[in-house]
């Protein structure tokens, strides 16, 4: 999976500058450019919500662009805003990435993505918020164990009933990915973010909740190894999506050469070696 998150000082065609509206185009060129370089090697992309949001409305609609861009290209959409919070606010984000509004005569679209990320600390009941918005056309990936070193601060937290915070998080989306299972590929529309920067986490992830997809975020530029997360595929290849953003987008950087042959062989790269393990 194709992460982006772009940088307005590091764009393909160099640095952006003007006004919002300005900065928005480029970055939307930008993003463009990547899908395009990337789209063969790639089955989802996972646009970064705050890299377009702080742009305000022309980011918006920036990021709207390049969901769609994505989406003609065939590609899986995961926006990445990891919203959480109580029914009403779940169900209107819901509405806002991968669903639509009711109003008086129909329904306004949203962004049109596939999936979204969302945190799950206020409660089940507001997973089911946002899973009653998104099923049947959409998927909701909960944050389990993060990538970040501070994961550990909370995440890895004992409870007194035995376990961690994370490994009760894994169990909720078991439960409530239970409700949905794909009848051919045995898999539930409810994901599971686990971090590739501690894979001795996974096959416990994986006990836990057999039938979510993984989300592996932090290979590369974070120090994770596609090669250290077999567990992740043991359902299949499709059980696991290993993402990376800036290994892929800045691989020119490190080997030199365009951006768009570098970020495709980066890609590639990864992609031979996520298969390689399922």
């Amino acid at each position: 999976m194709l992460g982006l998150d772009p940088d307005p000082l590091r764009l393909w065609h160099g640095p952006a500058g003007g006004d919002a509206a300005a900065v928005a185009g480029a970055v939307e060129a930008h993003c463009r450019a990547v899908v395009d370089a990337v789209a063969d090697a790639v089955v989802a992309v996972k646009p970064q919500v705050a890299c377009f949001e702080r742009l305000g409305a022309p980011g918006w609609a920036a990021l709207a662009a390049t969901v769609a861009h994505a989406r003609d290209a065939g590609l899986f959409v995961l926006a990445d805003a990891k919203r959480g919070d109580i029914d009403v606010s779940a169900a209107a984000y819901a509405q806002g990435f991968v669903g639509a509004t009711p109003v008086q005569g129909g329904s306004l679209p949203g962004l049109g993505a596939d999936a979204m990320t969302v945190a799950p600390y206020m409660g089940l009941d507001t997973l089911r918020s946002f899973a009653a918005v998104a099923r049947p056309d959409a998927a909701l990936f909960v944050l389990v164990r993060t990538s970040n070193p501070g994961a550990a601060d909370l995440q890895d937290e004992p409870l007194a009933r035995g376990g961690t915070v994370w490994e009760h998080v894994a169990g909720l989306v078991a439960r409530l990915g239970a409700e949905h299972v794909g009848p051919e590929s045995g898999l539930s529309d409810i994901a599971a973010v686990v971090g590739a920067t501690q894979p001795r986490h996974l096959a416990r992830a994986r006990e836990l909740a057999p039938q979510a997809i993984f989300l592996l975020p932090g290979v590369g530029a974070q120090g994770g190894r596609v090669e250290d997360l077999a567990p992740a595929f043991a359902p299949g290849r499709a059980a696991g999506l290993v993402t990376a953003s800036r290994s892929i987008v800045r691989a020119h950087e490190q080997v030199g050469g365009s951006p768009a042959q570098a970020a495709l062989a980066e890609a590639q790269r990864l992609r031979e070696a996520a298969w390689a393990l399922a």
